[in-house]
């Protein structure tokens, strides 16, 4: 395989990761990034990085790197509350931290991630490549073919170029993504010194679902940037705020309506709610606030392998109900690393790789979708049941564990 010539069609962090281990491996490859130039992609907010994610990571960047990850990371916030929207607690899950941080569960800045991703890769990743399509050549290779009007010749292809992968429609037309029929609206509550003593700090030491009675729910996460973690895009700290429904529960019109009038229609849904949980959405700025419909991949029968494949969003992309589409990505990057860096046929290893990618990728697909829809449960007797197994689980830590499965 260091004779084959690698293109990865995407520079996100399951594109860049994969970059990383294998040109760690020796094996050339050169990744197509649409963005112009690496700052353009400015997404302030942290993302969690699991276990899985962790070792994905320390295994395909180089050392240095991987210590400069676990410098600019940080622990906190993995006390995970379940909360009513009376603010009453349900449970809250505690995650201690091990001596090992490939055990461990990690917090970092999207942004500060990909920067660290990205070193050493100036003369791999090519900006403002846009991909258009690909064609086969009798030799086997594949050209790809860019809006600016010129192709790139490939030993291999890798489809990391997300959720509405261009690479995915032309190579497996028949794999869906389709829309949930949920709807979340999200917004940034600015934490500073003052506002800090406006809400409860249990709304700011952590992330927290908000578990009302029915039809409905609310994620809340706060997002703090340190010296060491100095991602952003200079919208300071904040806490992120998503509520989210069925599409029928919400007010009609919601995809003309701006940021405040998103803000006032959340206002108003909350209305009954907790004075804290309120003054997060009426106290965020009307410019902070969107809307994002929820989408998902649907699993897809096995295909037969060639000498192109998919990885993260393009092939499996998920809800974010369960926070784990990140890792997915980070642990496919890994599994196509030791494929590719291992094997002697590039076919065979990714056939391999996709074996194995399928089966917990779309696992992970149906357990995020299961999350959301419980998320937007619209039947009361269910809501009761799940509330009462998390005050359950709360008093008996050995059922916290099947209480979240």
């Amino acid at each position: 395989m260091t004779n084959s010539r690698v293109a990865i069609i995407g520079g996100g962090l399951g594109g860049l990761c994969l970059a990383q281990g294998l040109r760690r491996a020796g094996v050339e490859v050169t990744v197509y990034e649409r963005d112009r130039t690496p700052g353009d992609r400015l997404q302030g907010y942290r993302i969690h990085i699991d276990p899985t994610g962790a070792r994905a990571l320390n295994e395909c960047l180089p050392p240095e790197l991987w210590e400069t990850f676990l410098a600019s990371a940080s622990g906190s916030g993995r006390d995970f509350g379940f909360l009513t929207e009376r603010m009453n607690p349900l449970m809250v899950m505690e995650t201690p931290r091990g001596p090992d941080p490939l055990d461990n569960h990690h917090s970092i800045s999207r942004v500060t991630l990909r920067e660290l991703l990205l070193t050493g890769l100036s003369d791999v990743v090519r900006f403002d490549r846009t991909y258009e399509r690909y064609t086969r050549e009798p030799d086997g290779s594949v050209t790809l073919h860019f809006a600016d009007g010129t192709t790139e010749n490939a030993d291999v292809v890798v489809a990391a170029d997300g959720g509405n992968s261009r690479v995915r429609k032309q190579y497996l037309p028949h794999a869906r993504r389709i829309d949930t029929g949920i709807l979340t609206v999200a917004g940034r509550f600015p934490l500073t010194g003052e506002t800090r003593a406006q809400v409860a700090p249990r709304l700011w030491r952590g992330p927290n679902m908000i578990i009302p009675p029915r039809g409905c729910g609310m994620f809340t996460a706060p997002q703090e940037f340190g010296q060491r973690d100095a991602g952003g895009d200079g919208a300071g700290d904040y806490v992120m705020w998503v509520f989210g429904a069925s599409a029928g529960r919400l007010p009609t019109g919601l995809s003309g309506m701006n940021g405040q009038e998103l803000r006032d229609a959340v206002a108003g849904l909350v209305a009954t709610w907790h004075p804290d949980l309120r003054r997060l959405v009426t106290a965020s700025a009307p410019e902070s606030v969107s809307l994002l419909p929820i989408r998902t991949a649907v699993p897809v029968d096995p295909w037969p392998a060639t000498n192109i494949t998919l990885l993260g969003d393009a092939v499996h992309s998920m809800t974010p109900m369960r926070g784990i589409g990140a890792n997915a990505a980070l642990r496919d990057a890994c599994l196509l690393t030791r494929a590719l860096r291992d094997g002697t046929d590039p076919v065979t290893a990714i056939a391999g790789y996709e074996t194995e990618m399928r089966e917990y990728g779309f696992a992970a697909v149906r357990r995020s979708l299961r999350a959301a829809r419980q998320f937007v449960d619209d039947s009361r007797l269910a809501r009761v049941a799940f509330r009462g197994a998390l005050r359950l689980a709360g008093r008996m830590p050995s059922l916290r564990r099947k209480a979240l499965s």
